[in-house]
């Protein structure tokens, strides 16, 4: 009694061993797991930190980039007039009347145009000169307008009347060349402008360089800073461009305070700053990074890491539960070799090492799907030449039928003398017989499908003279892909045994890329005495049905049915022959096989282009 107790607290404390060392491995594994992560998880924490400064760093510095070259693409205008070297000395002729008013028309005024006209920008060129004889060009606008407004336009004044302007008395001394002065003088700072203030000055005495006048090119600072967009940052990013006493002169952003606030009174705790200088202007270029923006990417940080570790755990614990289950590994890859046999595919094989039951297992089930597979391939092969055969007897089929019609046809030309006919007619059969022959292809180029079946209708052509009417209306681009060959000439040879109505005929052939269902068109029309709804049924019904040609020999619709069965014998079941007709109208046949292109071995000939229309 007391055995059987111990028998059975032993088999209720037994723990498999492949339970055991799948517990020791996901302990031994799971701990590196978690201090990798955390690691893992601070390096990419810094990592997004330097990057996400290093982005910015270089945003702003583009966008610095720039403003400066728009703020030198303008002062690049001021250069057309500053370093003209005939502008001083025509502006220096201090006569009135007509050498005035030549100097105003011939010289100042085409370039002050071609100034203004040399960019795609708003600006107000105003030109200041010292010789008063000179006329002064302006518009009597109101005081309070924005004269920008109006777009690209330029103004020339007496240099007297900004002579005692605080902003042109504080002008540093000229540096030939280099004295360039971004500053918001008048009414800039109203109307968001910034102006270029520049000397002209005459260079014929390079020790003591006179001033001859004065110009200022004002531009909107929205057009200059049109780069400082808080898009390229981030969500609720402020952008803001500060002048030399910290006042904000423009920004970007959602909470952007009002202009020329003080930049020292924000609160920016909860932003990351950083800044570029803009030298030209002596301005600070400041980007806000709201916390908020971090502290999310920080959480995306954490979740990815968090993923990883748990998928890390997941992939760790599917590889110790496969160590641990080493031995039943054996059993599941007979029963998934077996599956897989059940499934119809014989090419997998397995194989263990040593020499036990399970060798011998798994060589006799590597034989047994080694002879399976060898018998399927020998049926497909079978069956292969089997679907081949037919096609080619379905080929074999068409052309004695021909033959036999040609041959009487010449044979009653040569009893009634006609020999010219004659002639022309053995000629045309055998260029019929040398384009069907083809090298013993099936697969032919649609442009040697019509050159045969004008070689056909040229034959006919002979026997029924102008009462036979044909036309082609084929798209170019279709000729260089691939058909079976003998599609179109057997419904020609149809129409013209069983579709008369008088002594005339008049047959169309078309063919087109539909585009719709990607494949080929043709569509052969007569306007014949076409045939009953009962005649039709029949025709159709014997060709949808299979095996229709073999069991109902040249029956009714054998030309429709051999050509239907060959087009899918080789193409699909998806392509074929379609027959409408009604009685007393005409009958139509419609083609349709798939887009192929002619292989490289077939002839590439360039295709004859009478067929299109």
């Amino acid at each position: 009694m007391d055995n059987d107790n111990r028998t059975g607290l032993s088999k209720k404390m037994f723990l498999p061993f492949g339970m055991k060392l799948f517990i020791s491995y996901l302990v031994l594994i799971m701990v590196p797991i978690f201090i990798f992560g955390y690691m893992a998880n601070t390096i990419l924490l810094d990592m997004y930190e330097k990057q996400m400064n290093s982005n910015l760093s270089g945003t702003l510095a583009q966008i610095r980039d720039n403003i400066n070259y728009k703020l030198a693409d303008t002062q690049r205008l001021s250069d057309i007039l500053y370093f003209d070297e005939n502008m001083p000395l025509e502006i220096m002729r201090y006569e009135e009347g007509w050498v005035s008013y030549q100097t105003t028309k011939k010289m100042l005024i085409p370039k002050f145009r071609q100034t203004v006209d040399s960019t795609n920008r708003k600006i107000w060129l105003s030109v200041y000169l010292k010789n008063e004889t000179l006329p002064e060009i302006y518009n009597n606008d109101e005081p309070d307008t924005d004269v920008l407004a109006k777009g690209k336009h330029w103004e020339l004044f007496h240099l007297r009347r900004i002579e005692n302007k605080p902003w042109y008395k504080q002008f540093p001394q000229e540096d030939y060349g280099k004295t360039v002065i971004w500053q918001q003088v008048e009414d800039d700072s109203r109307f968001g402008r910034i102006s270029l203030l520049r000397r002209l000055v005459d260079t014929r005495n390079p020790t003591k360089l006179e001033t001859i006048g004065f110009m200022r090119i004002s531009v909107y600072l929205s057009e200059i800073f049109e780069s400082v967009d808080t898009r390229k940052i981030g969500s609720g990013s402020m952008l803001l461009i500060l002048d030399e006493d910290n006042r904000i002169v423009y920004g970007s952003g959602d909470h952007v305070p009002d202009l020329h606030s003080d930049y020292r009174l924000m609160d920016t705790s909860r932003f990351t700053v950083l800044g570029e200088q803009v030298p030209k202007l002596n301005w600070k270029l400041t980007a806000l990074v709201p916390d908020t923006i971090i502290q999310h990417e920080t959480r995306r940080v954490n979740l990815l890491t968090l993923v990883i570790c748990l998928a890390s755990f997941v992939v760790i614990s599917l590889v110790a539960l496969g160590v641990s289950r080493f031995f039943s590994k054996r059993v599941s890859k007979v029963v998934s070799i077996l599956n897989l046999f059940q499934q119809g595919d014989f090419h997998k094989r397995f194989h263990y090492k040593g020499n036990d039951e399970f060798t011998m297992i798994a060589a006799s089930l590597n034989k047994l799907g080694e002879q399976t597979e060898h018998l399927i391939k020998e049926v497909y092969a079978t069956n292969l030449k089997k679907k081949e055969a037919e096609l080619e007897t379905l080929q074999a089929q068409i052309n004695p039928h021909f033959l036999y019609n040609t041959l009487s046809s010449i044979s009653r030309l040569a009893k009634f003398g006609q020999v010219d006919k004659q002639h022309q007619m053995v000629m045309n059969l055998a260029k019929f017989y040398r384009l069907s022959l083809n090298e013993g292809q099936t697969i032919i180029a649609i442009h040697k499908e019509l050159e045969q079946t004008q070689a056909y209708l040229d034959i006919q052509k002979v026997k029924y003279g102008e009462r036979m009417e044909v036309e082609f209306q084929i798209e170019p681009q279709i000729v260089k892909f691939v058909t079976v060959k003998l599609i179109l000439q057997p419904f020609l040879e149809n129409a013209l045994q069983h579709a008369w109505r008088g002594d005339r005929i008049y047959i169309r052939v078309s063919g087109w890329h539909d585009a719709e269902t990607d494949s080929i068109e043709f569509e052969i029309m007569d306007d014949g005495n076409g045939m009953s709804k009962d005649t039709l049924q029949q025709v159709n019904s014997a060709m949808d049905s299979a095996g229709a040609v073999r069991s109902s020999g040249r029956g009714r619709g054998y030309g429709i049915r051999n050509v239907n069965e060959r087009i899918k014998l080789y193409f699909g079941k998806e392509y074929g022959v379609q027959l409408f007709s009604r009685l007393g109208i005409g009958t139509t046949v419609r083609i349709r096989i798939p887009l192929r292109h002619v292989q490289q071995q077939q002839s590439t000939e360039p295709p004859d282009t009478r067929w299109t229309g």
